[in-house]
Order: structure tokens, then sequence, then C-alpha cells
């Protein structure tokens, strides 16, 4: 299953992205991590020092080698330039699995080595350079990101864990609804409640499957404040933790010593994470794909690609994890 962290920025959406990848790969799950924020900051509270944060490879400036190899033989695509962040898949297409090795993988990825026994794959949308200062609009750099979950397939028990960009930033494409379940982290104030509530209003209309985590919850009153504010949809609250302020400090103790009310709002969030996936609607998931897609070509996809993009939907075609078991094209 696909799980978004949203927050406003400074709210600790990585950090308790970080805790959830730490322990999905303590259950042993197949996973991958990826950092969708241009603000590169999912690697080192991963555990990953500032050199190895810097080495990770960039997806956005792997687009033409990502593109290439998801355009497999899908005839509908005219060449691996005409893709776009949207372009969905369609019979001859190439598609991820969270269980593999492919081409992108090996380009794209990193395995990070978390406890002595557990790692993750991480990949990272990667962040401004020089050269894009000025120029460049960061909707470019993770529309790489977009484009592999367009054509990733996962099954029950696998998991794809997204830190997103800042506030309601991931508005701006259709990758808000890529996910079974968005966890939005927020703190006891009214800044971070109002994220929550622009939120929940753009996401009304796709059926966005929305949770709240608290954060930073100091006491009754601040707990209080949430449930008065956000009601159901508050599903769990975090607390102070020595073991964050270790791991901020570069010196995590083994995950296992997180304090035990942390890892229970943890295991709430996988419990309900996992609820989530019964709920998907294949259909409405390649129908949304498809949907921002035509809505990407008519804006600027198709000046851009000088060609009607409409064209690359392949309209029989359903994202389904049936797919699975299905070989690649050659």
């Amino acid at each position: 299953m696909k799980i978004a962290f949203v927050g406003k920025g400074g709210s600790g959406k990585t950090t308790l992205s970080s805790l959830f990848i730490r322990h999905l790969a303590a259950c042993r799950a197949p996973l991958i991590a990826v950092d969708a924020d241009i603000n590169q900051h999912l690697g080192a509270a991963l555990g990953l020092d500032e050199a190895e944060t810097a080495a990770l490879p960039a997806m956005g400036a792997q687009l033409p080698l990502i593109k290439d190899y998801l355009r497999g033989t899908n005839p509908r695509i005219s060449s691996a330039e005409t893709m776009i962040k949207t372009t969905p898949p369609g019979e001859g297409s190439r598609l991820l699995r969270v269980r593999e090795d492919n081409p992108v993988y090996e380009a794209c990825a990193r395995t990070v080595r978390l406890d002595d026994d557990t790692e993750v794959r991480l990949m990272a949308t990667g962040p401004f350079t020089e050269s894009d200062l000025g120029v460049a609009c960061y909707h470019s750099k993770v529309g790489a990101v977009e484009l592999c979950l367009n054509h990733l397939v996962d099954g029950p028990g696998e998991y794809v864990v997204v830190d997103m960009t800042a506030g309601s930033d991931s508005f701006a494409s259709g990758m808000f609804t890529r996910f079974d379940m968005t966890f939005l982290v927020a703190e006891p104030t009214r800044k971070g409640v109002s994220v929550y509530r622009q939120y929940k209003e753009y996401a009304r209309d796709f059926g966005i499957a929305l949770k709240v985590v608290g954060n930073k919850v100091q006491g009754a009153d601040d707990l209080d404040f949430l449930r008065a504010e956000i009601g159901e949809d508050l599903l769990t609250t975090v607390g102070h933790s020595d073991w964050v302020r270790a791991m901020e400090k570069g010196r995590p103790p083994r995950f296992e010593l997180l304090e035990e009310t942390n890892r229970e709002a943890l295991r709430t969030l996988h419990r309900s994470a996992d609820s989530s996936y019964d709920r998907r609607d294949w259909r409405r998931y390649t129908r949304q794909m498809v949907h921002f897609h035509l809505k990407n070509a008519e804006s600027w996809g198709n000046a851009k690609a000088d060609a009607d993009l409409a064209a690359q939907v392949d309209p029989s075609f359903v994202l389904d994890e049936r797919l699975l078991a299905t070989p690649q094209p050659a």
C-alpha cells in the first residue's frame, strides 16, 4: 500500500515518517521509502550523515532513464520524450513492483541500513541545484516521483512510504490521489489545524483516506484541543521522545528502545494503513490518474510535447494487483 505523510513545515512529518519506516522495517515488511520533498531530510532522519544524504541519487536527474524504462512497448507512447509526469501506464508499459530489482531502482534507490539487521530502500526526488535557482519550479523535480507512482503496482503487506512536500503544495499535482492512506501530522496549534482543514477541503471530492497524527502533544490540554478541532479524523498522538532527540543529534539508540507509548502510536498507524488497502478501488485509482493526465496535457503537456497526449490513455487498462503476476514486456 502507498502511504503519504503530509503537514506544515516544522510539524514533524519527516520525523514521523522516518519512525513509521523504521517500524515497518522492524516488522520485516517489504518497503520502499521516498523523500518527495526538495528539502531533503528523510535520509538524515533514517541515520545517514550529511555526505551520505548529499550522495543520494536524484530521481529528477534520472527522468530520461525512468521514462525509457516505463514506456516499455506501449504503442500509445511514440517516444520517451513525449512522456510527462502524469503519463499513465497502458498495455505494454513496464510497471514497478516493491519486491524486485530493476533499472529505475538501480539508478535511483540506495539501501539504508537502520539497526544491525534491518534496512530500507530509499529514493529521493533531489534538491534544487545551483542551475535551478531562480529559473526552475520544484514541481519539475517531484514529477519523477509522480511518474513512478503512476507505474507502481503493489500488493497487500507491501509498503511505499512517501514524505511529501510541506503544507498543501502537493495539490499542485495529482500525486495526492496516489495513496491508500494519507497521514497528516498536526501540532496542537491553530496553524497546525488550519493545514488539516485546508487539506481536507481540497481532498474532499477525491475520496482521499485522511487521518491526523497529533505531534508534540504535551498534555491533556493539547489533546483536548486536537479532539475539539479535528474530531474523528484524529487517529493517534505522539508526545515527547528522548529517542527522537537522540536521533536528531545523530546518536539514535536501537529502535526497540523507542518509548512504548510512541511505539503503540506507530502500531496504530500500521493497522490503519493495512485496513485502507482493503478499500482500494483500482478503477477509481486509474480513473483519477487519467483525469490529471488529461488536465496536464491540455494545460501545458500538449504544447511541450508538440503532440496530443490524450492519445497516451489506454481506455481498457486498469492498474490492478493482478498485474503483479504478469511478466514485464521485453
